[in-house]
């Protein structure tokens, strides 16, 4: 019988969050912009404690976010690595995931500059898992899942070299 690999070590990515910062006009320059590149509607966050020195109350609205699953996080993702020039660095990648920033739209490949928008960025986060992560977050029967079951720094950096060719400093 051939050695096969076991489908339960497979790396996958699970979802990309975009996610942008802002209050007021900001906020809806924001929400413009990821609706633009994600194509997708996004979700309002909201604080909850209050932390006067910043001038932070409760139910301000500061930041929106979109999740974006499957085949269409992969070719969004193609996109924004280009955006970087395929090139991460080390600190930049933790363990089940790595994040990047991106200072401004223009960047990306195929967007132009929109008037209502203006110059603003986003940050990116890009989350991987493997099989069976559903045990811990469903809802009946929730269970923990081992240290093994992770994604470590070192299979995400070979992931992206072998998949999306990318440059890690």
């Amino acid at each position: 019988m051939a050695n096969k690999e076991n489908s339960m070590r497979e790396v996958r990515i699970e979802k990309i969050i975009l996610s942008c910062g802002g209050v007021k006009d900001e906020l809806e320059k924001s929400i413009k912009l990821l609706k633009k590149i994600s194509k997708k509607t996004p979700v309002r966050k909201m604080t909850y404690k209050r932390i006067p020195t910043f001038g932070i109350r409760p139910k301000l609205e500061v930041g929106c976010m979109v999740t974006i699953r499957g085949d269409e996080a992969i070719a969004l993702l193609k996109r924004l690595l280009a955006a970087v020039e395929n090139n991460l660095r080390k600190k930049q990648i933790q363990e089940n995931f790595f994040s990047f920033g991106i200072a401004e739209y223009i960047e990306i490949p195929g967007e132009e500059y929109d008037r209502e928008i203006g110059m603003i960025g986003f940050s990116t986060t890009v989350v991987f898992s493997r099989k069976g992560r559903r045990v811990l977050i469903r809802r009946i029967k929730k269970s923990k899942i081992s240290k093994k079951q992770h994604v470590s720094k070192q299979e995400i950096i070979k992931f992206m070299e072998e998949n999306f060719n990318t440059k890690i400093k």
